[in-house]
């Protein structure tokens, strides 16, 4: 039997698909955020990233630096394990409490990675509460799916954001049943934002408990960071929050806030936790470093919140097809994944801009997008230079503008002044 040709024709298929991934070679700058070198055919290229999940700079900020630099001095550059064999390394548990606190929760638990976090937690809880049904909405994250399909438990999708859907299969499954329903806060996708408390509503009317997803909304929102349930003081009303440390807060690893018990049942429990080697203390000291610094400084996220507003206003202004967004998320819809592929290869190779192509399964075929993520470092200047980029893009490939005539590339001062002031800046 030739095995080598499953997979070759496996790769063929992405290919025929035009959903074939490529990932580009970079390499970041500290202190030149975003920018970062691009090695390509032997040649080495300064461009500029438009699509990082570094949200706030945090992988680049001096006082993480120096609380890895520190750690890594004293303890080295491993765990040396997992906890069950090397103990919990102190980073780790000076990071817990402190992601406690950060979600005002008795106890945190902390995974290496986001879709860990995900897949052990939601799967764990799930098998422990007798006979779970699971209501999942439908633009949950990969890890969150397989969270739910790894625990075994019944299933019920309820349309995205939809509180009627939503309550109608509750009222079916009757108060009694043990329920979970697990959401996200920011879709990451589209970035619309979940009705958060009339969920809780429903699930305290129905006797549920609640599992949400805040990764892509911790360190960017409320007044400590604590996401969107800390903006909107629902901390409390959440049964599990659930976050990252790779995004917002610039390190790596996933984690989970709730009570102690649930915390502790998850830990004893999960083999995800149980059988993988602990985050490094280097990474755990980093982040806590981070999570300090976000919990008391507010200037990351106001000068983060006006360039995402000047952003989705210069590009609208542009006639370019902004998606409706209700965060610092900007979606720019293409259509079709070999456009779409093209668009990020042409941005980068001739204007030195990386975004990379979201395609199917991440989203749904035909909506097919860039999307753009700004940070307080992206300039009133580089906004402006991925203006005139996308434009000339959009008008080289033939792709469609949010308006049936194409704009000028010039964008006036005036503009970028009114969008500036529009975001608070």
């Amino acid at each position: 039997m030739d095995y080598r040709r499953f997979f070759e024709d496996a790769i063929d298929q992405l290919h025929a698909e035009k959903r074939y991934r490529v990932f580009a070679n970079l390499e970041r700058i500290v202190g030149k955020f975003p920018r970062a070198l691009w090695r390509d055919a032997g040649k080495t290229r300064e461009i500029t990233v438009w699509c990082s999940n570094d949200y706030l700079g945090m992988g680049q900020h001096p006082d993480v630096i120096r609380a890895m630099h520190d750690a890594s001095s004293r303890m080295g550059s491993g765990a040396g394990g997992t906890r069950n064999i090397s103990g919990n390394n102190h980073p780790l548990v000076e990071l817990e409490l402190e992601l406690a606190d950060l979600h005002q929760k008795e106890a945190g638990l902390v995974f290496t990675s986001g879709f860990v976090s995900n897949e052990a937690s939601i799967s764990t809880i799930a098998r422990l509460l007798p006979n779970c049904l699971i209501f999942s909405d439908e633009l949950n994250h990969a890890s969150m799916i397989e969270g739910v399909r790894r625990s075994g438990a019944e299933k019920k999708i309820f349309r995205h954001n939809d509180l009627a859907h939503l309550e109608e299969l509750l009222k079916a499954a009757g108060k009694e049943r043990a329920k979970l329903i697990v959401f996200e806060s920011v879709y990451s996708m589209d970035g619309d934002i979940a009705p958060i408390a009339a969920i809780a509503d429903l699930a305290e009317e129905y006797n549920a408990m609640t599992y949400i997803d805040e990764v892509h909304a911790v360190g960017m929102y409320g007044s400590r960071g604590g996401g969107i349930t800390d903006r909107e003081g629902l901390s409390h009303r959440i049964d599990i929050i659930e976050g990252t440390l790779a995004k917002a807060f610039g390190t790596l690893g996933g984690y989970i806030a709730g009570s102690r018990s649930v915390i502790d049942a998850v830990r004893s429990y999960a083999p995800g936790f149980i059988f993988t080697t602990a985050l490094p203390p280097v990474i755990a000291a980093a982040a806590t470093q981070s999570i300090r610094h976000l919990k008391v400084s507010q200037e990351e996220r106001r000068m983060h919140q006006c360039q995402a507003q000047l952003t989705k206003d210069v590009l609208a202004q542009a006639n370019l097809p902004v998606m409706k967004s209700e965060t610092h998320i900007i979606p720019i819809h293409v259509g079709d994944p070999e456009l779409c592929k093209k668009a990020s290869d042409r941005l980068l190779e001739r204007h030195g801009i990386y975004i990379q192509p979201i395609n199917y399964p991440t989203v749904p075929r035909g909506t097919e997008r860039l999307r753009i993520t700004p940070t307080p470092f992206h300039t009133n200047e580089l906004v402006v230079e991925l203006k005139d980029a996308l434009v000339e893009v959009w008008m080289a490939l033939g792709i469609p503008f949010s308006k049936d005539s194409a704009p000028s590339v010039e964008i006036s001062e005036r503009v970028v002044t009114l969008a500036v002031s529009k975001a608070g800046g």
